[in-house]
């Protein structure tokens, strides 16, 4: 077909995003049928399996050694981040509060790349980001009007999972921002999921959960899981060699709003008008920052997206 062929690539990124949105909600489901950190571990090992079997295994010497080192660690801290504040949360309905923090990371990548290049930006792009922190605070508040005490009321009734979503954010703005510089556009991914997956199950065979117990049903969705988010990351990477990354990107600034969705259907959980008013204010706020600095990128400002 012409249509297929003549946008193979951008169609997979597409389908990335799309893949990417169910990340939410297969976590929370793997973690309620194991532990946090044994589903975390499970998913990231198929995905590895899944990563080096389509895109092959790749080779430790084509890999700048000081992105190795400080862009592994980024990674597989933020991965455990997100993963385990997915799994810790209180309820279905709080781990989607985790997703949204961690939604964070596009307007926070844009203010390191503000602070880190010195360069002159536009004014708007200040609020923009702090519009995003208003759309988190938002979603946490709940049903109940918007103030300082009750969301603090709210983290503080489980505080470990807010921590770990926080942290993620910022850490995957610092991963993102790096990667950029130190990668030389070479693609790790499958050696970071593998130690992702490593460092996972090293902490379960420290910690106290639960020993693992395997249902046909639960195998079977470990496997979707793991494949499903392998495949996001190995259609992404096709996606960007020759798809439009102009409208990829633009589109990948929906995904709070795809994850929301299909983890509210997923996994059966009613959220409130207010809910959905805070995802709706961290996807503007992140498209403003995204379209505020790809006009400065023209002249060329900055390189960040």
């Amino acid at each position: 077909m012409p249509f297929l062929s003549k946008h193979k690539y951008t169609l997979c990124g597409v389908l990335a995003i799309l893949l990417w949105s169910s990340l939410t909600a297969l976590i929370r489901d793997i973690s309620e049928l194991f532990s946090p950190t044994a589903g975390a571990a499970m998913i990231y090992s198929v995905s590895t399996i899944f990563l080096f079997t389509v895109m092959g295994v790749p080779r430790l010497k084509q890999f700048p050694k000081p992105y190795l080192i400080v862009g592994g660690i980024l990674f597989v801290t933020y991965e455990m981040c997100l993963a385990l504040s997915l799994g810790l949360a209180d309820s279905r309905r709080q781990s989607m509060e985790m997703a949204i923090i961690n939604y964070l990371w596009p307007a926070l990548t844009i203010l390191l790349s503000v602070i880190i290049s010195n360069k002159r930006v536009s004014i708007l792009i200040y609020p923009s980001i702090a519009l995003a922190f208003v759309g988190v605070a938002w979603c946490i508040s709940g049903d109940q009007t918007l103030s300082f005490s009750l969301i603090s009321q709210n983290v503080a009734g489980n505080p470990i999972p807010y921590l770990l979503a926080f942290s993620g954010a910022f850490l995957w703005a610092v991963y993102c921002t790096l990667t950029k510089k130190m990668s030389n556009g070479e693609n790790p991914i499958p050696l970071f999921f593998m130690a992702t997956a490593i460092s996972l199950w090293i902490k379960y065979a420290m910690g106290s959960e639960p020993s693992l117990s395997f249902t046909w049903g639960s195998s079977v969705t470990v496997l979707i899981a793991g494949i499903t988010i392998g495949s996001g990351y190995a259609l992404w990477n096709h996606a960007i060699v020759g798809g439009n990354i102009i409208l990829l990107s633009t589109l990948s600034y929906f995904i709070p709003i795809f994850a929301t969705l299909f983890s509210a259907v997923y996994l059966d959980v009613s959220l409130s008008h207010s809910f959905w008013q805070g995802v709706a204010l961290v996807t503007f706020a992140s498209l403003m920052c995204f379209f505020i600095t790809r006009e400065k990128r023209a002249k060329p400002l900055s390189q960040e997206a």
